[in-house]
């Protein structure tokens, strides 16, 4: 029973932490691999506390579905750094073939 409550306590820390994480990250890809994290983490939780159909749930639509949905969204809309190279760049369509390559 102590076992679990340490596990349980230490899987709380990590998620505070990969929430702020993902919360402060200026890169949306970044903060969208944060909150896969959580989601997994999340899962580990329910398993933990005996409820596997709540985990596979949150496994299955969390990490997988909702993550996948999010990175096709970002992918599909410009990035803030291609925008900032926009508004930088002297020359613009050096800029836009730089984000293009990319």
């Amino acid at each position: 029973m102590l076992f679990n409550t340490i596990i349980i306590t230490v899987l709380a820390i990590i998620l505070l932490a990969v929430a702020i994480y993902a919360v402060k990250q200026k890169d949306l890809l970044y903060a969208v691999i944060a909150t896969s994290v959580i989601s997994l983490l999340l899962s580990v939780f329910f398993f933990i506390l005996q409820a596997p159909d709540v985990a596979l749930t949150e496994a299955a639509i969390g990490i997988a579905l909702t993550t996948i949905i999010f990175v096709i969204t970002i992918r599909n809309t410009s990035r803030m750094e291609d925008e900032e190279l926009l508004l930088h760049e002297p020359n613009k369509e050096d800029a836009k073939k730089e984000i293009k390559d990319k």
